[in-house]
This record gives structure tokens, sequence and C-alpha cells, in this order.
């Protein structure tokens, strides 16, 4: 790690300070806030009693799990989209349509049909990675250089191949920010379910904390999720370097 990177823990490092100076200097009596030290020893207490790694877990396997299946779809039906214009046209209207619904919106329906569990919060999580697959996978496709296609044309590819060996390696590197993308809503979404209505994982975890007035344990989870996001987006940063290279500097969205 450079000297770059650690700029970025000077904030965060000068908050707790001043944080923990004012708790030990003024006293914190409060439900919903804590001092960085009463966090700290409520995080050694949660990995201690296990709790920390099971609830991590839960919501690691319903995020991945429900990744996988809605990018693969999403990702699939980008690209159909992506290279024939006319099925983009024909659904365009259901598309627009339905992508608007949140994903939350969809727990009262998902839980009458799947239940409690980890089928629950897989549909939810792979239903709100679908889009931003489908969405920029098809806007990738259509950013392929068209030499390239023309290219495959005079190779006299057939489709299949040229989707195959032109589209797909060409639009990769802007797919793979997609994933990137879809990864932290995935995440986001996971413990979000489960604070609303799962009864697992980290949201039931920080849920279970405030209902038990320890709003320490409840920071420590708090903070423990930022640290797997963080953790979560740096090894996907890493593989994309690894994987394209220069290529992986395209244009991010925003």
């Amino acid at each position: 790690m450079n000297v770059a990177s650690l700029k970025g823990f000077v904030l965060p490092a000068a908050t707790l300070a001043a944080l923990e100076v004012l708790a030990q200097t003024r006293g914190i009596q409060s439900d919903s806030i804590a001092a960085p030290s009463a966090i700290a020893l409520a995080f050694v207490e949660a990995v201690g009693d296990g709790s920390l790694a099971k609830a991590t877990l839960d919501t690691l396997i319903s995020a991945f799990a429900g990744l996988g299946i809605g990018a693969a779809i999403g990702l699939a039906v980008g690209i159909i989209l992506g290279v024939w214009r006319s099925v983009d046209r024909l659904s365009e209207v259901t598309v627009e349509a339905i992508r608007p619904i949140p994903s939350v919106a969809l727990l009262p329906l998902a839980l009458i049909a799947l239940g409690f569990g980890y089928r629950l919060e897989i549909a939810i999580v792979g239903f709100a990675c679908f889009w931003p697959l489908l969405i920029l996978s098809r806007a990738a496709v259509r950013a392929v250089e068209p030499r390239l296609i023309e290219v495959s044309r005079a190779m006299c590819l057939s489709a299949d191949q040229r989707v195959a060996k032109i589209v797909i390696p060409a639009a990769l590197p802007r797919i793979f920010v997609a994933f990137r993308l879809a990864a932290g809503i995935a995440l986001i979404v996971a413990v979000t379910v489960e604070i609303a209505i799962n009864p697992l994982g980290l949201g039931h975890a920080i849920m279970t904390a405030q209902q038990a007035l320890r709003p320490d344990l409840m920071l420590a989870y708090l903070v423990w999720l930022g640290v797997v996001g963080v953790a979560l987006n740096s090894g996907l940063v890493l593989a994309q370097a690894k994987l394209f290279g220069r290529a992986a500097l395209v244009e991010e969205p925003r």
C-alpha cells in the first residue's frame, strides 16, 4: 500500500480520535451512539463468540448467489438487446416499465412465494443485480468499434461467432465495470432485506443489537459492513487491473 492510499485513512482516523476524546471528556449516555473504544470492544466480543463470522457468512452467501444469478441473466439479455436492435425496440416498454420498481418493493410477493431464508434474499438480490448488468452490457455492446463489426462481416462470421469472438471480448472491460457496480448493489440489497424482514445475516444482527439497546455492538456491525464493502471493491478493482490491464481504464459510471 503506497503513501497515496494511506492518505485516505487520515480523515477516518482523525474523526475516531476526536470522538474518543469527546467521549472520555464529556461522557456518552445514549441508546444510539457509543465511544469508538466501546465499539472496538463490542467488535472483539462479536468475533470471539462467532456471531460476526456467522452473520457475515449468511450475508455473503445471499449476496454472491444473487449477484451470480442476476448478473448472468442480465448479461445475457443485455448482449441480446445490444446486438439485435429489433429485439431491443420490442422490449423497450417492458424493460422501462419494470426497471424502476424498487427491489425491496417485491418483498411481500417474494415472502409469500419463497418464505424466509436464503431463497427470499437471493431472489431480491438477483432482481436488483439484473438491471445494471442489462443496461450497461447493452451499452457496452453498442460501443464496440464499428470497424470490428465490419471486419467480422468481411470474414463471413455467423451472428453467434461475431458475438463470441468480436463483441464480447471488445465489450468485456466495460461489462466488468457493470459487474463491480452490481456487486456493491448486491451487498446493499442483501443487508436491506435482512433489516426489513429476513432473520439472518448482518442486517438482522444490526437490528437485534439495536433492539437490545447495544449501540456499541450495532455500530461495530456497521463498521464491519463498511470494511467488507471496501474489501469487496478493492478485490474487484485488483482483478479488473490484472485481467484487462490498460483496457481496464474505461470510464466508470458515477
